[in-house]
């Protein structure tokens, strides 16, 4: 399969950023957006987009801060990378590129910001898949010995700046192998050749590394601030709701992922654990994707 075949890529004008965002596919409704996480770009989709694009028009940004998108400055609180902030970039694109209503498909960190985004644009938001993750409020109260091995960068990306920063730009190399082939994860050999190039090449970049911890700052800050106020109203993810989650993973291992969400949740929901760590949409592709296209499609 050729890389990307049949996509577009470019830097797209979102207010005063850019955004690097492949598109692709051959219409379908509703349009979909596909979200990436830590410390990946978009390219962490190609081989579930391929078999997306006969069904939707697709579209896939780098995050704020992310692979080739722009890294803003930031602040005292670290809001241009709280989730709201992130999630609106992500609103005004898919509006710029003509998709009022949409779906999102979003993994790690993309799928907080998808979280935020159903709650910031319920109107626009049709459906919802949320690969690995519970919700942050939850994963940082329910924090215990097991969960702070397990995901100790949770608590060392947060500390003051430039200490993390240092520290992983002395080998930025070592440091996003050790991640990519951790959390249940069978190794590294499931990444394809040129999106592991395109993560080294993205990852050795000072302003992406400090952009990556400013988005894990604001998720011990801020985002909370936001989560709780959106609790306290009563605030809950209207939109049809997919969970997918690695059986081998953390989320499998400590929390219970539907019981969470369904507290989150107002409408209908389902999900499933996929044979695979955390890295679903490359360790398995094709199940991945299917379940996807049966998800979206109904």
């Amino acid at each position: 399969m050729a890389w990307f075949d049949g996509f577009e890529d470019r830097l797209v004008p979102v207010g005063p950023l850019r955004l690097r965002v492949r598109t692709g596919g051959r219409g379908g409704a509703p349009p979909l957006l596909l979200l990436h996480g830590f410390p990946q770009t978009s390219a962490m989709w190609q081989r579930v987009a391929q078999a997306l694009a006969p069904h939707h028009q697709l579209v896939l940004p780098d995050l704020r801060g992310y692979g080739q998108s722009d890294a803003p400055p930031s602040d005292a609180e670290h809001s241009p990378y709280s989730k709201r902030s992130m999630a609106a970039d992500l609103h005004r694109l898919m509006r710029a590129l003509g998709h009022e209503r949409y779906a999102v498909a979003a993994h790690d960190r993309g799928a907080r910001v998808a979280h935020r985004l159903a709650l910031d644009q319920p109107q626009a938001v049709q459906r919802l898949a949320l690969l690995d993750i519970v919700p942050t409020l939850d994963m940082y109260e329910r924090t215990d010995m097991r969960f702070a091995r397990a995901y100790y960068h949770w608590f060392f990306l947060i500390q003051p700046a430039p200490h993390p920063e240092q520290m992983i730009g002395h080998d930025p190399l070592h440091y996003l192998h050790w991640k990519l082939g951790g959390w249940g994860s069978s190794g590294r050999c499931f990444y394809e050749p040129e999106a592991m190039a395109e993560y080294e090449r993205c990852f050795q970049r000072p302003e992406v590394i400090h952009a990556m911890c400013e988005d894990y700052r604001a998720s011990a800050g801020i985002d909370l601030a936001h989560d709780r106020a959106s609790r306290a109203a009563g605030q809950r993810i209207a939109c049809p709701l997919q969970l997918l989650w690695g059986e081998r993973g953390v989320i499998q291992a400590l929390f219970d992922p539907i019981a969470l969400w369904q507290a989150q949740c107002s409408g209908p929901m389902k999900g499933q654990a996929l044979p695979a760590g955390h890295f679903l949409a490359e360790e398995c592709p094709q199940e991945t994707a299917a379940l996807l296209q049966a998800f979206f499609s109904a």
